[in-house]
């Protein structure tokens, strides 16, 4: 049964042998040195009393994506002062207000004095922001202003949802088939922005009136990820066209056809997606393949970029941590035996320093929390 029936979480580090107090104090330290370690390990800043920020450390700018992984870790981690600081400055820097074509989203990038870099939203930070905020309203309760989180959770889904039924500015969703977009003025997706469990819990805790909406977009989403991921190897590509091909465009958009960064989110998310709501077998089947891809296909050339059939480019991968990290937390999901292997073998890993480790360790925080039962629905 899933955790959503049972309110049971698996802990795969104890399934190794490791003890309650060595998992807890690992899950703290990973925290701790992800936020308040020194300034060559984390990467949160606080601003003033009540504000605070993530650093995109190998880009030098704040993200929604940052910002809402950030308050999801929080939430998680119980600490509502970090929670509560990260959302103010994202409410002060990266909304978009009646004045901008997007209005009701959030600035994707902003410089790290706030100024934003773009009037335009990625739409993983609002599927995060809003599940943020959901769990924090039902962990903590709401309070005043813009912690009335529950309020801005429904104002957030709304727009993702009914933006261009108001002609300014397009929904995330594409109103065609319910699938999620890259960006919101494109007509392809991303897989690794596929989230049918949050989509599951916004049905239930979101706008009454969009609860079929959801429940239906988390149907087609698990549908989507059956065409995104390949059969053999499990790996996908970082932008899918509706039909799960990838994206091969010239120019910007010409080297996303590849797994790579924002592809290895895809199966953390199909192991966190089996652990809380267990609806879709397949994504047992397609866990254990990917986990072989790595395991035994590639083992003597790993980090490296691959085509989705498994061909390996002659070029390193850009966040190797990050593959570690959502190759254990696929365990979650996986039937096949390299499972605990990789949940052994992401224990073993440090996690990164360096210009790159903001988007490693962010993964690598994720599956600490889910591996040890934290990654939890509130």
């Amino acid at each position: 049964m899933s955790a959503y029936e049972t309110g049971k979480y698996r802990n795969m580090f104890l399934e190794l042998g490791l003890t309650e107090e060595e998992i807890s104090e690992r899950v703290e330290s990973t925290f701790r040195t992800l936020f308040y370690g020194s300034d060559a390990e984390r990467i949160y800043h606080e601003v003033g009393d009540d504000m605070g920020y993530v650093t995109d450390t190998g880009n030098h700018d704040v993200r929604t994506e940052g910002m809402s992984y950030a308050m999801m870790v929080a939430v998680q981690m119980n600490r509502k002062d970090l929670f509560d600081r990260l959302w103010k400055w994202t409410m002060t820097y990266m909304y978009l207000d009646k004045s901008y074509y997007n209005s009701g989203y959030f600035c994707w990038s902003c410089g790290l004095d706030g100024t934003k870099n773009s009037e335009g939203p990625a739409p993983d930070g609002e599927e995060f922001f809003a599940l943020d905020l959901i769990f924090a309203s039902h962990r903590w309760g709401d309070g005043e202003g813009i912690f009335e989180y529950s309020r801005y959770a429904k104002e957030i889904l709304h727009e993702m949802v009914h933006k261009e039924d108001d002609g300014k500015g397009e929904a995330m969703f594409d109103p065609s088939n319910k699938i999620i977009r890259f960006i919101t003025c494109v007509n392809f997706s991303d897989p690794s922005y596929h989230l049918p469990h949050f989509y599951e819990l916004y049905a239930r805790y979101g706008n009454e009136a969009d609860r079929e909406y959801f429940i239906e977009a988390a149907k087609v989403s698990r549908e989507y990820l059956h065409k995104a991921c390949h059969p053999r190897t499990g790996l996908c590509a970082e932008y899918a066209n509706y039909d799960g091909t990838p994206v091969r465009m010239e120019g910007e958009w010409g080297n996303h056809w590849h797994y790579y960064s924002d592809a290895y989110r895809t199966i953390a998310n199909i192991g966190l997606d089996w652990e809380w709501f267990g609806a879709d077998p397949w994504q047992q089947e397609i866990a254990a393949k990917h986990q072989k891809f790595f395991c035994e296909t590639v083992a003597d050339c790993p980090d490296r970029v691959y085509r989705i059939d498994g061909t390996v480019e002659d070029e390193m991968a850009l966040h190797p941590i990050a593959m570690i990290a959502t190759n254990a937390q696929a365990s979650l999901a996986s039937n096949g035996p390299w499972a605990k292997a990789c949940v052994q073998k992401f224990w073993d890993t440090p996690m990164r320093l360096g210009d790159r480790r903001y988007y490693d360790n962010f993964l690598y925080m994720f599956a600490m929390l889910a591996l040890s039962g934290n990654y939890r629905m509130w």
